[in-house]
């Protein structure tokens, strides 16, 4: 009698072990899963702001094209690309900012306030952001994580940008979004 209840709860264990095995199989599979989900999806939007920086630096990029012609003036090249940067939008919420090396504020979409304004010290939660945006554009890395408030709200939400340097005008141009 002994042997045999030894015998069917060896047989009960083997079958709880093999049913926690099975369902612990199948949840490290859908968080795979999901994992590779977010990870396109981050890798999507990554593409996307990557490819919207690269039109607006091939549009100012033109502008100096037309200023080493002597087509346009370098300062009036530079008003016309921040005019142009500052209206151009993507997406449902997308926008652009720029500001110069030293970290002075050229454009920031919906908030001619900043502009003007140095923005080289700017921290949001121990993040110097605009520093290292910065940072990213110049090395050719260009992604940076951190945090900003969106529109219209004061708390600051994480967030991730692409940025590019263009030298010519001594800009950091960038656009993010937010995770």
């Amino acid at each position: 009698m002994k042997k045999n209840t030894l015998i069917l709860t060896m047989v009960a264990i083997g079958i709880a072990g093999l049913a926690i095995g099975l369902y612990a199989g199948k949840y490290w599979q859908m968080r795979t899963a999901n994992k590779s989900a977010w990870t396109q999806k981050v890798d999507s939007r990554d593409d996307l702001i990557k490819g919207q920086i690269q039109s607006a630096y091939a549009m100012l990029n033109e502008l100096n094209n037309k200023v080493k012609s002597g087509e346009l003036k370098a300062s009036y090249a530079k008003k016309l690309g921040a005019d142009l940067l500052r209206q151009m939008t993507y997406g449902q919420d997308g926008y652009f900012f720029a500001d110069t090396s030293a970290g002075v504020n050229v454009v920031l979409y919906g908030d001619k306030s900043v502009e003007g304004k140095d923005r080289h010290g700017a921290n949001i939660n121990g993040i110097y952001y605009v520093q290292k945006i910065a940072e990213a554009a110049k090395t050719g890395d260009g992604f940076t994580d951190y945090y900003f408030p969106k529109k219209g709200e004061t708390a600051p939400s994480a967030k991730r940008a692409f940025s590019m340097y263009f030298q010519p005008f001594d800009w950091v141009i960038g656009t993010g979004y937010y995770k």
